[in-house]
């Protein structure tokens, strides 16, 4: 095997500022957009900021199609509806107004109606699914994040629920990224306080994890550039990027949490959020993310506090939080001067320590968060017990697109030592 030599920088156009959610009607008048596709949950599409966008795309005389059935936490099937109405109204444009469930719903209702197909896995990420590159060019999709977590708005991924797998999976390509990510402060202002601190520990996760990913140059060489993936490993590009998320955190995410109101910060953490977007999009995200999966999949009855759902729900940034400080435990040995930066641009106390403290530190200054925001004690706290523990393994192990970007391997043996260490941290 050759190691990789090179990787690739790929991010969408980033506009940012207070209120620029009324511009995307402009955009795709000048665009010259014949029909598009406004995307949407159904609790969003009840808030002013939808409004915005209909009367932005109203001004500019652009005909839509409105659909505000998608699912928080989509599954395939969820997926299959957008993409029905997508192809059924004919649309040559997408704008995506709503949190990473709505703007990974346009990402693929854009593919399967831009490249139809019978087998719905084609394009899933492998071993799950076939991994088939995109055969060309989508439509353009404008994104407009109302959350400040997944960073979707930058990236080419859109990860769903295999609901015949109780697993999550998804999608991952470069030409999946949105032509333009509106980030608007305006549209986070109203997110409850654990909406909130669930789409900053994405944030936080989404940094940590792309920094302490295995390095680029360990992967392995693809046999031509097209198969190059889009989570290539730590490189020196995401790490900016990544750091810098990690500091915005240590600054804001408290303000966010305790002063709601406060206009600077909730701009801040939108604006960390895509910046982690940026690092984690070309790095990659490794295992907090592949064990939350089948954490997500294999909800039973817990409901978050704050979400409003029929369904039960843990939300992504938590499931991927659950996971990280037992994880960042077992890798810190791997990479302890990076698990160290980390610690540090999180705002922990560094001085004297030695590195082989890092992953400890680092796995504290999270469970820190948990307590000073009341995100659930681990694992048991969501519904979970060690009984689950070879289930959720199981649902780990196809995870090949985070799992090996790992710095250290974790095998099944590995993995249900990990999911037994986030049972319960205090």
């Amino acid at each position: 095997m050759s190691h990789e030599i090179g990787f690739e920088m790929a991010a969408s156009n980033i506009r940012y500022g207070h209120g620029v959610t009324a511009e995307v009607g402009m955009d795709l008048k000048d665009l010259g957009t014949r029909k598009t596709m406004f995307l949407t949950d159904p609790h969003i599409a009840k808030l002013p900021m939808a409004d915005t966008v209909i009367k932005s795309l109203e001004a500019e005389s652009v005909e839509y199609v409105f659909y505000d059935q998608v699912r928080v936490e989509p599954t395939d099937q969820s997926f299959k509806d957008a993409i029905a109405f997508a192809i059924d109204h004919q649309v040559d444009s997408f704008v995506a107004l709503g949190g990473g469930s709505v703007i990974d719903t346009a990402k693929a209702a854009n593919l399967y109606s831009t490249y139809p197909t019978d087998d719905f896995l084609l394009y899933v990420n492998a071993p799950i699914g076939k991994g088939k590159p995109v055969p060309g060019q989508l439509k353009p999709l404008f994104a407009i994040p109302t959350t400040a977590g997944t960073g979707s708005e930058t990236t080419g991924v859109a990860i769903f629920d295999l609901e015949e797998m109780h697993a999550k999976t998804g999608i991952a390509s470069r030409s999946l990224k949105p032509m333009l990510g509106l980030v608007d402060p305006l549209n986070t202002m109203s997110m409850p306080p654990m909406i909130t601190a669930s789409t900053a520990l994405d944030i936080l996760t989404h940094a940590v994890e792309s920094y302490t990913a295995l390095p680029f140059t360990e992967r392995p060489r693809p046999e031509r550039p097209l198969y190059r993936p889009a989570y290539q490993g730590a490189n020196p590009i995401s790490d900016m990027w990544a750091i810098k998320a990690m500091e915005i955190m240590a600054d804001h995410f408290s303000t966010v949490i305790e002063d709601p109101t406060n206009t600077e910060s909730r701009g801040m953490m939108a604006l960390a959020a895509a910046f982690a977007g940026v690092g984690f999009g070309n790095a990659g995200v490794s295992l907090p993310h592949g064990m939350s999966y089948p954490v997500s999949g294999m909800v039973r009855e817990y409901i978050a506090p704050d979400y409003i759902s029929d369904h039960p729900i843990i939300p992504h940034g938590i499931s991927v939080a659950l996971n990280a400080p037992a994880v960042f435990r077992f890798t810190g040995p791997s990479s302890p001067k990076r698990h160290m930066e980390a610690a540090r641009a999180l705002g922990a106390e560094t001085t004297g320590l030695k590195e082989s403290d890092a992953g400890e530190l680092l796995a504290d200054t999270m469970i820190g968060y948990f307590k000073r925001f009341n995100i659930p004690n681990g694992l048991k706290a969501v519904g979970f017990s060690e009984a689950d523990i070879p289930k959720l393994v199981e649902g780990t192990l196809p995870q090949h697109r985070v799992t090996k970007l790992s710095p250290r391997p974790a095998g099944p043996e590995e993995l249900a030592e990990l999911f037994r260490d986030a049972m319960q941290y205090w």
